[in-house]
């Protein structure tokens, strides 16, 4: 039905080894101008300010993500049998495709604007773009229907489970490319074993009960990795100060100061955001805005933004009880500083095993060896044990170090 190309392309990487491509509307898809714009968007928001080499791209991860999709609709010889050939792209699609819509800084840019990346990524597929162009002359619903995948609303709930449940290509990729390019090694697991004992069961993907450790390991890793990478207290003081920076650049805009950088303007305001300025909004874009910030003639924004650029970036103490704020926000004052910008607050918190949502359609499912079908943690000592224990939350105040 789908048109495949004269010989198989391939992507030479450090996680897949080889990303192989075989539909033509694939390769469109990945040469199209949305999707080569993952090139200049990190994956990794403030962490590669901590771990130097981490300056990978969305457009590593998208490739990663459909490769992981593709092995399992394709290698897979249950699964490959209980699809279409029409699912079977759609959810590679789904895979390649889900991130279109990130904005510069992962998601910190999202927190400060309000617009998620899954809204873009939605308008990106139904609207008028290239990538929707060349879905849409495959087939008329095909552009609906990985929308559909991405937002889980499709009627074929395996698909999107495939792309974002507990067990996903998105989870799979990004702890072993994140490991990989920050050089920290608590992402690794044995993917391989986990896709191997995958099947479908009672309309879910469930796990067979000899990848019950590789399935361990792997909930482990994101554990590890959201409290050693992704939550370092130094990334989150990046991301604070980017936070306040571009909070500072929307008070002043909204105070009447001139346009210092048009192109985040409608970002910064909550107007209407058309996908050629999406499009137009990268990191080095973004980059060239924040050096326009350090020349304003705003002390505020220039030095917020100054200390992005040279990292000079804010200290942190953690937060045990409201005095520790209070004597903080007392110093902030006494330096003539605004409170507002330079005592910045966070919480950190994560479970290791939670599905998406909350949702019990997302937990992980295993085919035990007397043949019924169980959640993880019946089967699991260890996941039990997550499943039951209290959330870890780190409470944090970010300051200017000379403050200590």
């Amino acid at each position: 039905m789908f048109e495949k190309m004269n010989e198989i392309k391939v992507f030479r990487d450090p996680i897949h080894s080889y990303v192989k491509v075989e539909y033509k509307i694939i390769w469109d898809c990945i040469n199209a101008r949305e999707f080569q714009r993952l090139r200049r968007i990190r994956q990794l928001g403030g962490a590669f300010i901590v771990y130097h080499t981490a300056e990978h791209s969305r457009f590593s991860h998208s490739l990663g993500v459909y490769e992981i999709v593709r092995q399992l609709v394709c290698e897979n010889r249950e699964i490959y049998k209980a699809l279409s050939e029409y699912e079977r792209l759609t959810v590679m699609l789904a895979g390649l495709l889900h991130d279109l819509g990130h904005g510069p800084y992962s998601h910190s840019f999202e927190a400060v604007t309000g617009v998620s990346h899954e809204e873009i990524t939605g308008r990106i597929l139904l609207e008028d773009s290239e990538i929707h162009r060349i879905l849409a002359a495959a087939s008329p619903t095909l552009a609906k229907d990985v929308a559909s995948v991405i937002d889980k609303t499709h009627p074929n709930k395996i698909l999107s489970q495939m792309v974002s449940g507990q067990l996903d290509a998105d989870r799979m990729d990004y702890l072993l490319r994140d490991a990989y390019f920050s050089g920290a090694t608590y992402g690794e697991f044995d993917m391989a074993r986990i896709l191997r004992t995958l099947l479908i069961r009672d309309g879910k993907l469930t796990v067979k009960e000899s990848g019950i450790h590789a399935v361990e390991d792997y909930i482990m890793a994101r554990y590890h990795m959201y409290w050693q990478v992704y939550y370092h207290p130094v990334a989150r003081s990046y991301e604070a100060i980017l936070h306040a920076m571009f909070r500072r650049y929307r008070d002043l805009l909204e105070s009447g100061h001139p346009s210092i950088f048009e192109p985040i303007d409608s970002f910064m305001l909550n107007q209407k955001i058309s996908l050629e300025a999406h499009y137009q909004l990268d990191e080095s874009a973004c980059n060239y805005g924040m050096g326009l910030f350090v020349q304003s003639d705003d002390a505020i924004l220039s030095d917020l933004a100054s200390r992005l650029v040279n990292r000079n970036l804010f200290g942190y103490k953690n937060v045990n009880s409201v005095d520790d704020v209070g004597l903080m926000q007392q110093k902030v004052e006494d330096a003539h500083l605004d409170v507002r910008y330079y005592l910045l607050q966070d919480t950190a918190s994560q479970k290791p095993y939670m599905p998406y949502h909350k949702s019990t359609e997302n937990f992980v499912y295993v085919l035990c060896s007397d043949g019924e079908v169980r959640e993880l943690s019946k089967c699991s000592t260890i996941v039990s044990a997550l499943l039951n224990a209290e959330d870890k939350k780190d409470d944090k105040m970010y300051y200017p170090k000379e403050l200590d």
